[in-house]
């Protein structure tokens, strides 16, 4: 995708989260974005991004000015780390002409520490659990069924030593789990869109990675795509 398109994209879904409000990416937000779409970050990645400079906003129950693009710069840069480490591609983020220090609207920046495995169970219940999935019927039994488990997980005492890295294992089975139930509860149309989607966000990195390793990383990425598109949080704790 080129930058012009890429751009416009980012411009749509930031108005659409803004209520209507246009939102115009023009001058160093342009740039900004461009730099984002020349370092290979995915617009599903600016999009989450996005969601979470909204979620804070929302959260602050405060002044509803529009978010501008570059109060998402930190967010970008921090999920695109994550994206690149879950995926396996090793690749630099691309460098941010502002300060690095800087922090999103009203000087905050996300924060990289790792949250605890009581916490992390939480989200992924409290996810689970809201989770609707009309539009995916047949995974609706396997998402209670998780939910079910991992909550009983998290009303126990905190696990130590073997039992917690039991615990960290079951989670890592489970998501396989998941990811295989949403793939089949997908269907043909939806998973060769994501597929075409995935080969689009991951095309910067063809010519960088070996074959094998580049294969790897695209299934990565598609089971994030995936697991995003049907609404269902990852499991694994890492």
């Amino acid at each position: 995708m080129d930058p012009g398109a890429y751009c416009r994209h980012v411009e749509a879904y930031l108005c659409a989260r803004n209520e209507g409000h246009l939102i115009r990416i023009v001058g160093p937000a342009f740039e900004l974005v461009s730099g984002w779409s020349a370092g290979g970050v995915p617009l599903s990645v600016v999009r989450r991004a996005v969601d979470r400079a909204c979620a804070r906003r929302q959260a602050r129950q405060s002044r509803r000015r529009p978010i501008r693009i570059e109060f998402c710069e930190a967010d970008v840069l921090d999920l695109f780390d994550d994206w690149k480490r879950a995926v396996g591609v090793g690749f630099t983020a691309p460098v941010s002409a502002a300060d690095p220090e800087a922090g999103g609207e009203g000087g905050e920046r996300p924060t990289r520490r790792r949250s605890s495995l009581g916490a992390h169970l939480d989200r992924v219940v409290a996810r689970l659990s809201a989770w609707t999935g009309n539009e995916y019927p047949a995974l609706g039994g396997r998402v209670a069924e998780i939910a079910t488990e991992l909550d009983a997980a998290r009303a126990s005492a905190a696990p130590r030593g073997k039992a917690r890295q039991r615990l960290v294992d079951r989670l890592a089975e489970l998501d396989g789990a998941l990811l295989a139930a949403a793939r089949d509860a997908a269907g043909d149309s939806l998973r060769r869109r994501l597929r075409d989607d995935t080969e689009r966000e991951m095309a910067p990195f063809r010519e960088r990675m070996e074959r094998e390793a580049f294969g790897r990383a695209l299934d990565a990425a598609y089971d994030r795509l995936l697991i995003e598109r049907v609404g269902l949080p990852r499991l694994t704790y890492d």
